[in-house]
């Protein structure tokens, strides 16, 4: 399966990443990818980015060397009724916008149905294209009714290879349990090294792994192909429209 985009990386901007954008574009270039995401955390996540830094982002260059950028957010979920801690006139500039859950930025998990009614409130959110890490042990969700929430929306629910590594203990089970319930249900997924240095942008290695013994055919992989990552994202200018 070939991946041509990293959709969900952090630059030295998030506080605790170690890498310079110019870093991460370079590092993408030499792994043969088409395309990046720079998705520093939300503004509630400790020693991270100040709105400053999101309404300056756009003036960012649409491209490094031959690699496309997107200029995004992995937005916090910060209450059980789904909200992020990214205000509207951000979030409507942006190229692309992650959610998921995080530690310490406004919400502690809550019960599985708390957990689960918070992620589908904000997959229905129009300005969010990617739920980030669905499969976090610490909050844990009836990911059967998350996945059909993300099918309804037309929603991308990510695989995350950090996962597999340095972050979230015990996501694997679950990872693969959402992999299994995507693949059956033929929605959109998107899988992501969730790099915190240019040194582990672009390895997918274990989520690959895990699309593939899922069943997860590469057209249903959002981000195997730049081109449609395109598509997909000005398809929401529509859906904003028709919600507005």
């Amino acid at each position: 399966m070939k991946i041509e985009a990293d959709l969900h990386t952090h630059s030295v901007a998030s506080g605790h990443a170690f890498s310079t954008l110019n870093e991460m574009a370079q590092q993408a270039s030499l792994r043969g990818l088409k395309m990046i995401a720079l998705t520093d955390h939300g503004i509630n996540m400790p020693g991270g980015p100040h709105p400053y830094y999101f309404s300056q982002i756009m003036g960012l260059p649409e491209n490094i060397g031959e690699v496309d950028l997107l200029k995004g957010v992995e937005a916090n979920i910060i209450d059980p009724e789904g909200n992020l801690d990214m205000p509207v006139q951000l979030l409507e500039r942006l190229d692309i916008v992650l959610a998921g859950f995080h530690c310490d930025t406004g919400y502690p998990a809550g019960s599985v149905d708390q957990n689960t009614m918070a992620l589908m409130a904000a997959i229905r959110n129009p300005f969010v294209h990617i739920i980030s890490h669905p499969g976090n042990p610490e909050y844990p969700v009836d990911l059967e009714k998350v996945v059909q929430a993300a099918k309804m929306a037309g929603k991308a629910l990510e695989i995350n290879n950090n996962s597999f590594s340095l972050s979230r203990p015990g996501s694997p089970p679950r990872c693969m349990q959402m992999a299994r319930l995507a693949a059956r249900a033929g929605i959109l997924v998107s899988i992501n090294s969730d790099a915190h240095s240019c040194f582990s942008v672009g390895i997918f290695d274990h989520a690959v792994e895990v699309a593939v013994r899922a069943g997860i055919k590469p057209e249903k992989v959002l981000n195997t192909s730049a081109a449609f990552i395109k598509e997909y994202i000005q398809s929401f200018g529509i859906m904003s429209q028709k919600i507005s």
